[in-house]
This record gives C-alpha cells, structure tokens and sequence, in this order.
C-alpha cells in the first residue's frame, strides 16, 4: 500500500507522533510518500524508510490514501493535491478541536494498523464550486468547507443579494454572508449560530455574518441548487474566502455558486462517527461538576 503524508508546519513536540507514525507504516510495510516542502522541515534524525518517495503538486501524487497531519485548516489544504484523483484522505489531529482530522494523537498505532486491514469506512463530502467569476481562484476553485463574503477592512456594511436559482432569498446587511457545505456547518458557519447538518445531507447552509437585522436566519436549502450574489455597498472591493484561499472582488462582479462536480473522499474509522465526534468535541453532555 502506497501512503502519502502531507503536513504544514512542524513543532518539536510533533516529533513523538510523528516517530509513531512512521513505525506503524514500516510496521504494515507500506510505502511512503511525502510532501517535500513538510520534509524539509523535520529533524534529520527520523528514521524514514530508505525508499521514500517526495510530492511536491497534484501531479506528484499517486498513493492509495493521504494522511494529513495537523488540524483542520491542513486536511483542507490537502484539497489542491487530491483534487478529482478520488484519494481518501485520513486525517490525524495534531491541533485543537479538529472535526475533519479526527484521530487523536493517542490513535495512531490503532487507526493505521486498521488501515492495513480495510477495517475503515470512506465517506464522500461535497465541495462547494465557484463558478462565477470563471477561474476567479485559478484551477482550484471549490472550497470544502465554505465561500465567505466579507466587508473590505471597513466599517460600512457590506450588503449580500442572494438569488436561488434565480429566486429572490434575502439582502442580508451586515458584515457579510457564508455559503457552507454539510462539512462546513461545525466550521465559521457554527460560530454564527447556523446549525449542525451530518455530511451525507444533500444541503447546503446560508448564513449571515453580524447581521443588522436580528430576525434574519441560517437558511438551509437543496444542494442541487444555484446561488447567485450580488453585492453592494460603499466600498468598490469586497473579500472573499473558499476555505482558506483569499482574495478581493469588485462589488460589479456577479458570483454564480453550485455543488461541484466531484466530492472529496474522507476516512473515517469504524470505531468513530459523526455524533460520536461532535459530542466529544463540543464536550455535549459533560458536566464540570463530576
């Protein structure tokens, strides 16, 4: 079995796990692959294999599963890699909270040695697609978790028009608006008091930032639909986010979004779901008191 391993960032403290990791591979006689720039970054005393392997783009990858090390904000960073490829991605949980990366430091032996024999589930999570303006964000322009339209550093209000499928929803008026995905919803969307939707839902999730009108709510519609923005405002430039790609847009810009056209695979194990993941991570029915 062929595995890769993409990371970001490497703290000392990251070496034990690491370590870990790299003799359960060896262990289920895999072979590795690595992304180059994250190997430049560890200590030259890890003992990886001798034929180990290096990625560097999308066109680099070929491997049966990614793992990702860090948190959340690294396994959607794994996206410009996997792309359309189908290639599972299992994400280990060197951060905080980590919904998406949902093996614990302490799992590792566990999680890759189920690996080896198939004892895991992939679950598909659907990508939200801009697909107007065309190519805004260059080939990758869908984004996992959500596309976030932000007022421009400004204390005006940025004003969100929405349209579904050419429907009028709602001006929202406030500090801007987000278009989550079911994988999305436990991400920015949560903080602004959207609900939680469980990944296979066929939906996706509106949700106004800040908003000066306080009966305006999450709307949660079919993911088959198509959303149209347009904007206004004070300010010429406003800021949009898919995941954590940045840039500015003109207010004349028109912004078309759907379902993409492809999903990503996650892994998830068998001893773990997605209840189970949320209770524990939003410590549901803990009482401090015990």
């Amino acid at each position: 079995m062929k595995i890769a391993i993409f990371g970001k960032k490497y703290s000392p403290e990251d070496k034990t796990y690491l370590e870990k990791l790299i003799l359960n591979l060896k262990d289920i006689k895999s072979q590795l692959c690595i992304y180059k720039p994250y190997y430049d970054l560890l200590p030259k005393d890890i003992n990886f294999p001798s034929d180990i392997n290096f990625f560097t783009n999308h066109e680099d990858l070929s491997c049966s599963i990614l793992i990702s090390i860090g948190g959340d904000g690294t396994i959607l960073d794994t996206i410009p890699f996997v792309r359309d490829s189908g290639i599972p991605i299992l994400g280990i949980n060197l951060g905080r909270l980590g919904f998406l990366s949902s093996i614990a430091k302490d799992e590792i032996e566990t999680a890759i040695h189920s690996i080896a024999k198939g004892d895991y589930s992939v679950e598909k999570r659907a990508l939200l697609k801009l697909e107007k303006p065309s190519n805004f964000f260059g080939e990758v322009d869908y984004a996992l978790n959500d596309i976030t339209l932000y007022r421009n550093n400004t204390t005006s209000l940025v004003v969100v028009h929405v349209y579904i499928d050419d429907v009028f929803l709602n001006s929202y008026w406030g500090d801007g608006l987000i278009i989550s995905t079911p994988t999305g919803s436990t991400a920015y969307s949560l903080s602004v008091g959207g609900p939680i939707i469980t990944p296979g839902s066929q939906n996706f999730l509106i949700a106004p930032i800040a908003s000066h009108n306080l009966t305006v709510r999450p709307v949660v519609i079919q993911d088959s639909s198509r959303i149209r923005i347009k904007i206004e405002g004070r300010e010429d430039k406003y800021l949009i986010t898919l995941d954590s790609k940045q840039s500015s847009i003109n207010k004349e810009e028109e912004l078309i979004i759907r379902r993409n056209d492809f999903d990503v695979n996650l892994i998830q194990m068998n001893n773990k779901n997605f209840f189970s993941t949320i209770r524990d991570k939003l410590m549901w029915g803990f009482d401090n008191r015990n």
